[in-house]
């Protein structure tokens, strides 16, 4: 008699399994990998390395000795992937001792709680770095993240403010704003996976066509945040920014295509994927023009997360075989 094992999601039926998507979402990564190393210099590689060493250290010490349960699951991918995640949304001269207390946040509480892959429902590695933003509010600050400067090292790179830093302090204060070009290629302040545009597009691309994510999530997600945005610049040009330095600047692009397309904490339907993208593009906008801090994708994004449910029940599909009654 053969046995039915039911594991949670995400369940992708055809010969993708969870290792291959996994492996394929780190080869979609490497594009904004490089193009930080070239900008911030080989401090990018250390900080990735060691991230995603001590997610893989954690989850197979909590898999094996707390949870006691498969330790297989450690090499399927998924803490290379939240491992690579939190180092992207974090400055390169961060200590890399404060790194790895967000990594063992991101996996101890943000996956291994809730048992592990396919039952988290928030993005670890948003998990991670949100309580290093709120533990380490100094050396998470915007306001001194190192510039960007080609094949420079970290520790020695001019400090300054980010293009979100710049936008929050309004357009009268005197500072510049990098112009489009700089955005989409990468020469400007940020956290490490942040910076360009066309190395995320590369890699969203890449994922679009391995079959990975859908265009729902990343297209909702970018275009209410670009229409919410340019409604708040149409109703006031001095103190709301064009929407397309919305979109190119902070981890807008960043989110939306890797971390608010994750299988696990986004919506089954397509229906259901969009008003999630919706969402967090909307709340997006309205915590970075209306909030306090600079940034608010991992905020919108874990929002979502936790809306995710509901989303679910309310664009749930018809049982098989249910027809409509008059």
């Amino acid at each position: 008699m053969s046995i039915l094992t039911i594991s949670g999601s995400p369940h992708v039926h055809g010969k993708m399994s969870t290792n291959k998507i996994m492996w394929n979402v780190v080869l979609a990564m490497l594009p904004a990998l490089l193009v930080s190393i070239y900008f911030f210099g080989w401090n990018v590689l250390l900080l990735t390395f060691a991230s995603v060493a001590a997610c893989i250290l954690f989850e197979y010490l909590i898999q094996k000795y707390l949870l006691k349960g498969d330790i297989s699951t450690v090499y399927d991918g998924s803490a290379v992937v939240t491992g690579m995640l939190l180092a992207f949304n974090v400055p390169s001269n961060l200590p890399i001792w404060i790194l790895l207390i967000g990594a063992l946040v991101a996996i101890g509480v943000g996956k291994m709680t809730f048992g592990g892959l396919g039952k988290n429902p928030f993005n670890p590695a948003l998990v991670g770095r949100v309580f290093l933003f709120l533990s380490f509010p100094t050396n998470m600050a915007m306001s001194s993240w190192p510039a960007a400067k080609p094949m420079c090292g970290a520790i020695d790179a001019v400090s300054g403010p980010t293009t979100l830093s710049i936008m929050k302090g309004g357009l009268q204060s005197g500072e510049q704003l990098p112009n489009v070009m700089d955005m989409l290629l990468g020469a400007m302040g940020g956290s490490l996976g942040e910076i360009s545009a066309i190395a995320i597009l590369i890699g969203g691309i890449y994922m679009l066509c391995r079959k990975i994510i859908t265009w729902h999530i990343p297209v909702s997600f970018l275009a209410s945040a670009f229409i919410f945005a340019g409604i708040l610049n149409l109703i006031d040009p001095t103190a709301y920014v064009a929407p397309i330095y919305h979109l190119l600047a902070g981890g807008m692009m960043l989110g939306a295509v890797f971390m608010a397309t994750d299988m696990v904490t986004s919506p089954l339907t397509h229906k259901g994927q969009i008003i999630f993208g919706c969402g967090c593009g909307i709340l997006t906008i309205i915590f970075r023009c209306f909030g306090p801090m600079p940034e608010g994708v991992s905020f919108a994004i874990l929002i979502m997360n936790g809306v995710t449910p509901l989303i679910n029940k309310y664009v749930k599909t018809n049982k098989f075989g249910y027809q409509k009654t008059k």
